[in-house]
């Protein structure tokens, strides 16, 4: 039996990166999937998006476990579409257990600046809260609740040498310790019902938002167009382990054990898979 064996997981931004790694993952662990992605570019974003073409692979994979999948086109600003798509999943696979609210974007220099504040804003966190909210409803006690948080939710309160220079930069720092936030909160509400709410911080993960002209920029702005090459040499200083990244399958396999009955009394956890980067950034406090 797998670890998730008859379970049933929401989880979006399943197109590619994290999010398709944790559709896979918990499929090989006997989930079935109700996967979402926005399947197209954000204006204001600085690196391109997943496509259609990306969800279905993410499908293909799924399937290819023997699980089943339901896939939608959906964005998680649209609460009313997240419901619908959420309702649609749980009417074909019977139910839904756990939630993985992975869509994330970072609009580093994005531009109009101000528009990529309110979109970053709106995506990490407002549809975090979305994805989470329309799926409450369906589930029972004992079901798991996962948030994608971010290394960087644990860097607010730093001196800011330049206010305003880089709103979604910004925006993305914000969201993410929102998130943390919000998910400590709702722990709090939904552990009468045995609802466990729990958020994963990743570090660097070699996904397509660190693989990006705009993140060479911020990790070697000492030259005016740096590559992946360049910035590789820069990526192991925001880790306290000498490592340039995680890989996606290290954030998946923390997220099925919270998506799992081992982690059946473990709630408003703040998981660091941060290969120490926390600890570069804060002493020890209880």
């Amino acid at each position: 039996m797998g670890r998730v064996e008859g379970k049933v997981a929401f989880i979006t931004g399943a197109g590619r990166g994290q999010g398709r790694s944790h559709a896979v993952r918990l499929a090989e662990e006997g989930a079935d999937i109700i996967a979402v992605d926005l399947c197209r570019d954000v204006e204001s974003n600085t690196y391109p998006l997943s496509g259609a073409d990306d969800l279905k692979e993410t499908v293909r994979l799924v399937e290819a476990t023997g699980r089943r999948v339901v896939a939608a086109q959906a964005d998680v600003r649209d609460r009313v579409r997240l419901a619908e798509v959420v309702q649609q999943g749980v009417g074909e696979l019977g139910r839904l257990d756990v939630v993985v609210a992975q869509a994330g974007i970072m609009p580093l220099f994005g531009d109009p600046p101000l528009q990529a504040w309110t979109d970053v804003v709106d995506t990490n966190l407002v549809g975090v809260i979305n994805a989470i909210h329309v799926a409450i409803p369906h589930l029972p006690d004992g079901a798991s609740i996962i948030a994608t948080g971010s290394a960087a939710a644990f860097m607010v309160g730093q001196q800011v040498a330049e206010p305003g220079k880089d709103p979604g930069g910004a925006g993305y720092q914000y969201s993410k310790f929102a998130v943390g936030q919000f998910i400590h909160e709702l722990a709090r509400n939904l552990a009468p019902r045995m609802i466990r709410a729990n958020a994963v911080h990743p570090t660097n993960c070699d996904t397509g938002m660190l693989n990006s002209d705009p993140m060479y920029r911020v990790f070697r702005p000492d030259l005016e167009n740096p590559t992946r090459e360049d910035a590789l040499l820069a990526f192991p200083a925001q880790q306290a382990m000498p490592i340039p990244y995680i890989d996606p399958l290290d954030v998946s396999n923390a997220v099925v054990f919270l998506a799992s009955d081992e982690s059946r009394y473990v709630t408003g956890l703040q998981m660091r898979v941060d290969a120490g980067s926390y600890l570069k950034f804060h002493d020890f406090h209880a």
